[in-house]
């Protein structure tokens, strides 16, 4: 209720049952619109289903934004969900090609616990190492900006809008159409060197960065600043665009097929000093349809960009307006978007990195047709 233009994220890490009779209050005592401008400013991630309380809001409250892979309570589904790519691999066994050293016991011995007072209190975990935090990891200020919506991918994994069996309505959740294309898995290579396709490697693809932050917090706990590390901050310039000095927030640009746009990530600064590398790469499966799209408009978002990248520089090509499906049956739509991400990693102990996301819109070009001679 507090004048406030944000959105109020509600992180479920168990039954949603306190959510839900906070709803059923706010239904019985308020009129009508009053309950759907309280909803409205709610967004919800569910750690699947471990109460029957998921399934009643959002049957509910059916525009209620709520990210979830609908389960039973009881446990048994939850190796199919996205969020286990935190550390599962072992224990749902379900992680083919991550890497599973930052998350082991002995990695958290000497990264988390014995990094001072609150350390000591991290406890040796019995199934999983913080299966709960992928609900509240797209939220840190990392510049990847995926709180803005589910389908651009994150810290916190990324998600797809469909309605899956025995829902009432669409939610952001997991599956997806593989014919078109669009589905909720990301293909990452993985430390064997082989292409691996899941819904949890949209998670356990930013594994590196994120336990290393994880160790840099801690390091702050019991820290002066200068004996700690911190994140670098990216910045871009090139589209007739010059960053602030934030260095925050996505860019967007839009090209015409057949066009190239250079950007350059040279001003990026640490505030330690240390050297900076520069990673660029289409993040290809982020940014399909948008929540309430038609089935029939599945490939639309999904442009051909190519990235040529040397260095702090890359420059941007857009191909087409769409990318190859699994049938050519259409034609490519007049629209499309791709999602390029630049990744800043500093030198320091431990290795932090921030982002940047580059949205392209893509736009097939005009064609003109030469006046008939009389």
């Amino acid at each position: 209720d507090r004048v406030d233009g944000r959105p109020l994220w509600i992180s479920v890490w168990g039954g949603a049952n306190t959510l839900a009779e906070a709803l059923a209050h706010v239904r019985a005592s308020r009129p009508a619109d009053a309950l759907a401008a309280f909803v409205d400013k709610l967004r919800v991630y569910s750690i699947s289903d471990q109460d029957d309380a998921g399934p009643w809001i959002r049957r509910e409250f059916p525009a209620l934004r709520y990210i979830v892979q609908p389960s039973t309570p009881d446990g048994a589904e939850y190796g199919r969900a996205a969020w286990t790519g935190i550390s599962g691999d072992r224990y749902y066994r379900n992680g083919d090609g991550a890497d599973f050293t930052t998350v082991s016991n002995e990695w958290l011995d000497a990264n988390i616990r014995a990094k001072g007072s609150l350390g000591r209190h991290y406890p040796r975990y019995l199934f999983i190492m913080e299966g709960d935090t992928p609900a509240f990891l797209n939220l840190l200020p990392n510049g990847l900006e995926s709180y803005r919506l589910p389908s651009w991918g994150g810290w916190g994994g990324r998600y797809v809008y469909r309605q899956p069996y025995g829902e009432t309505r669409p939610v952001w959740t997991q599956g997806g159409d593989l014919f078109g294309r669009v589905n909720s898995g990301d293909t990452v290579t993985g430390i064997d060197g082989l292409p691996h396709t899941s819904d949890q490697a949209t998670i356990w693809r930013w594994r590196g960065a994120f336990q290393n932050d994880f160790a840099a917090r801690m390091d702050w706990t019991h820290k002066p600043y200068r004996q700690a590390n911190h994140a670098p901050v990216a910045r871009l310039e090139g589209a007739n665009r010059v960053d602030g000095a934030d260095g925050h927030g996505a860019v967007e640009l839009e090209l015409a097929v057949g066009a190239s746009v250079a950007l350059d990530a040279g001003g990026s600064s640490d505030p330690d000093g240390d050297r900076l590398s520069y990673n660029w790469f289409l993040y290809g499966e982020a940014g399909g349809p948008p929540a309430g799209s038609p089935r029939s408009a599945d490939r639309v978002g999904m442009a051909d960009v190519r990235v040529i990248a040397d260095g702090a520089r890359a420059t941007l090509r857009a191909v087409a307006t769409c990318r190859p499906s699994w049938l050519d049956v259409a034609p490519c739509p007049a629209t499309g978007t791709a999602h390029v991400i630049l990744a800043v990693t500093d030198s320091g102990q431990p290795a932090l990195t921030s982002y940047r996301r580059v949205v392209v819109r893509v736009a097939a070009p005009v064609r003109t047709v030469a006046p008939v001679a009389q």
